[in-house]
């Protein structure tokens, strides 16, 4: 998923917002948004999620509202919230595009084929253009990389439903439960120690390990703590942080 933008409308613009499957291209979302903020975002994955079940994974670059863009590697709401969802985030590369080759491919045919044409109005004109849009690239268009067929001959929606109310999640046996506050912060036995904003008000679980204190969130570690040195942060593991080289674009 990504931005393409922004988009001109007769007064002002909008913000583009794709969401493809990568196997085949078919387009899950396609929505115009007023800005790129994390919780518009939240809302219309939302709505994806509901329609076509939950993935495994979403590839998205390194930035807001997707990433931190912390080089450090903190976490952002969105990915935590995807998280509790079951949903990994990975990223690709910094200031590598092409790891979201599909995405871009993607951009270019919709640049091309629509928003370079179009006259649109306001937000809501322009969300109905790209809902007829979408529909033709995904139910009639050839796509060279599946050889001539529309993506909808390859599209399976996922067996994973989503859930209305948000799981809860709880620090695994053995693990000490602690509650981040302060902004972001981690208090255990006498020390504090920084986690990141995005994690202000979670319960984390505290592990032991040889010198190390292992953060975890339910069954996954999100970070280390080395109380030998004298850093107040934790030494952060996001999970996905570069991906797989699958996710290169291929000759489409």
């Amino acid at each position: 998923m990504d931005f393409k933008g922004p988009a001109r409308l007769r007064r002002g613009v909008f913000h583009p917002l794709t969401i493809i499957d990568d196997h085949s291209r078919y387009a899950v979302g396609l929505y115009a948004c007023r800005n790129q903020q994390s919780r518009t975002v939240r809302e219309r994955l939302t709505a994806v999620f509901r329609r076509y079940g939950l993935p495994a994974k979403m590839l998205a670059d390194n930035g807001p509202p997707w990433g931190s863009g912390d080089e450090r590697g903190a976490w952002s709401g969105l990915e935590i919230w995807l998280l509790k969802l079951g949903v990994m985030m990975i990223h690709g590369r910094p200031r590598h595009p092409q790891t979201q080759g599909k995405d871009e491919r993607f951009h270019r045919t919709l640049g091309a084929e629509l928003l370079r044409r179009a006259d649109l109005r306001d937000t809501d004109h322009a969300q109905h253009e790209l809902d007829r849009w979408r529909r033709v690239y995904n139910l009639e268009r050839p796509h060279e990389s599946i050889g001539l067929r529309p993506p909808v001959t390859r599209y399976r929606p996922s067996e994973r439903s989503f859930p209305e109310r948000l799981p809860e999640w709880e620090p695994c046996p053995g693990d000490a439960a602690v509650r981040v506050n302060e902004g972001g912060r981690i208090r255990h036995k006498g020390r504090c120690w920084y986690l990141g904003q995005a994690w202000d008000q979670e319960i984390v679980g505290l592990r032991a390990s040889a010198d190390l204190i292992q953060v975890r969130f339910g069954p996954y570690l999100i970070g280390q703590i080395d109380p030998r040195q004298r850093g107040a942060r934790v030494q952060l593991v996001p999970l996905g942080r570069s991906a797989p080289s699958l996710h290169e674009p291929d000759a489409a």
